[in-house]
């Protein structure tokens, strides 16, 4: 008793705590062998002096890198467990808010240069500060007493913890510096353009106006094929307070597009014109720019301005912005998706050339709720052989529609790294990248709400002699439905069309009724009867 007794005074002499004014929380683990002694061979000291067993150890590593905190917390250094603790709850906490009721604020920060920046930079200091409280949470609880066996098990679960935590963050930052380059170069600050409204800001993204109008294009440019006809045109008209929107498609070979007043109707009084060819709507992209490159003045994309402004005057609105994609980018959106379901009613050709008798490789099979890879869905939409441009036009607005519906935004976000690599060269806009957020809580509304289609087909206008008083008409009462119990129009009532030459009297095209708009659920549903008639007739020919 007397040498215990001394051996504590020795141990605790006055003089370590005179020249020690702030005596550290715990022991150092020269301390804890030093203070052996004095445990009196108890089977179990605590495990902050080295009590735990080698699983015991492990296991607090393992629950100290999942919950940082908890490892300190079991060795008794309360304080730095809790603080840390406390921090993970609140980081679990705002990660979960983010998925759920926050998605608005996680999209607006998705699209944010400045705070993808600051991500980026931010994740690899937070892995090495894991790592570290990893190995640290270690140190705190490992066994005073090991074999050499134990001291290699425990260094190589140490390392894969630490890889654990360090590798997902860093991918992650990684994802964060290749959004960043993808917000930056494709909605770039300096980007130029002739038509753009210039009263719109962050705070007030739509000036206004209660709606907005966006050109969708469509375009087939591919390697060893010159220039780029944009054989998908849809105009969408979107409600910025609902959500509602109403797609109008116009068909590739719509003739002598008019333009407003300005230069481009002073050097085509006449509607769009090619010397020596026909003046079709796809050929608007690659001409104007090629034959009058200066004509709008300093802009990036002058084939997209002329559309915007040809599209706008037919349908009589103003198209505020565009988006172009290589129908390529159908291919990578959809299996970034994990694949479509779209209804097919009859049988769809993968290839195959009418022109040159050249038959399809192989035919997508009718059927309800059909799930489309990338390459079945890219055939889907542009697939033309022994159909019409009309056909094709309903196929890609039902593509639009699949995407719109199964698209929801947390899945685009986390397979949205399979897109950033290829979206930089299948897509531009004139989109300013300071109203992304707008547009981001724009498509959260399109999401619920309702889509409507219009599409002037062969049905409605003769694409060679088209009334464009018509399709103005035809815009307005879609946008603007008429009266419960509007007047009946005259049956022989008919407008001349503007900015073309007059189509032929015996056209019934021209003298039919404004056509109504049409949801894109029930234009894209499943028609059993159709579908299972082409059954019936077995599957078409094909090269094989």
């Amino acid at each position: 008793m007397n040498g215990h007794g001394q051996e504590g005074h020795e141990s605790d002499g006055p003089a370590e705590i005179t020249t020690d004014p702030q005596p550290r929380p715990y022991p150092t683990r020269a301390e804890r062998r030093r203070a052996e002694p004095e445990w009196h061979r108890q089977d179990e000291p605590p495990i902050g002096l080295g009590g735990a067993t080698f699983s015991r150890s492990l296991l607090l590593t393992a629950a100290g890198a999942v919950v940082p905190g908890v490892a300190f917390l079991a060795a008794g250094r309360r304080r730095l467990g809790t603080a840390l603790l406390t921090l993970t709850l609140l980081g679990l906490g705002v990660l979960i808010w983010l998925a759920t009721a926050g998605q608005r604020t996680a999209l607006h920060l998705a699209v944010s240069p400045d705070a993808l920046m600051l991500l980026g930079l931010a994740l690899p200091v937070l892995a090495l500060i894991w790592a570290v409280i990893v190995v640290s949470g270690y140190g705190a609880v490992r066994p005073l007493r090991s074999n050499p066996r134990q001291r290699g098990v425990s260094a190589a679960v140490v390392s894969l913890l630490c890889l654990a935590v360090v590798l997902p963050t860093v991918v992650a930052s990684r994802y964060a510096f290749v959004q960043h380059d993808l917000i930056s170069t494709v909605f770039a600050v300096d980007k130029q353009s002739a038509t753009t409204p210039d009263d719109v800001s962050a705070a007030d993204p739509w000036a206004g106006q209660a709606r907005v109008n966006l050109l969708l294009l469509g375009g087939d440019g591919a390697v060893g094929r010159e220039g780029v006809r944009t054989d998908t045109v849809i105009l969408a008209s979107i409600d910025t307070e609902s959500g509602d929107t109403v797609l109008f498609s116009l068909p590739r070979n719509l003739e002598n597009l008019p333009f407003p007043p300005g230069p481009l109707r002073e050097v085509y009084p006449d509607g769009f014109e090619v010397d020596g060819g026909e003046a079709l709507l796809n050929a608007v992209y690659g001409t104007v720019p090629a034959v009058y490159p200066d004509i709008l003045g300093p802009t990036d994309d002058l084939g997209a301005d002329a559309l915007k402004l040809g599209v706008g005057e037919a349908l009589g609105l103003n198209v505020d912005y565009y988006m172009l994609v290589n129908l390529e980018g159908f291919r990578q959106l959809a299996d970034a998706l994990g694949g479509v379901d779209v209804n097919i009613n009859s049988w769809i050709p993968i290839g195959g050339v009418d022109s040159l008798g050249q038959r399809p490789d192989d035919y997508l099979e009718p059927g309800p709720d059909r799930h489309l890879n990338g390459f079945e869905t890219l055939w889907f939409a542009r697939g033309r052989y022994g159909s019409s441009d009309y056909d094709r036009m309903a196929r890609q607005r039902c593509v639009v529609n699949a995407v719109i519906d199964q698209a929801d935004p947390v899945t685009v976000l986390s397979q949205y790294q399979e897109l950033a690599a290829t979206t930089k060269d299948i897509l531009s806009t004139d989109i300013p990248q300071d109203l992304l957020p707008a547009f981001v809580d724009l498509s959260l509304r399109i999401k619920d709400a309702r889509t409507s289609s219009v599409v002037f087909d062969n049905s409605v206008i003769t694409p060679a002699y088209a009334d464009y008083d018509l399709i103005r008409e035809t815009v307005r009462q879609a946008l603007e439905p008429p009266d419960p119990s509007p007047e009946p129009p005259s049956s022989g009532s008919t407008t001349s069309p503007s900015a073309t030459s007059a189509p032929p009297t015996e056209d019934p095209a021209q003298t039919s009724a404004p056509p109504t708009a049409q949801s894109l659920e029930s234009s894209c549903a499943y028609d059993r009867v159709a579908a299972e008639a082409a059954l019936e007739q077995g599957k078409p020919p094909t090269r094989r």
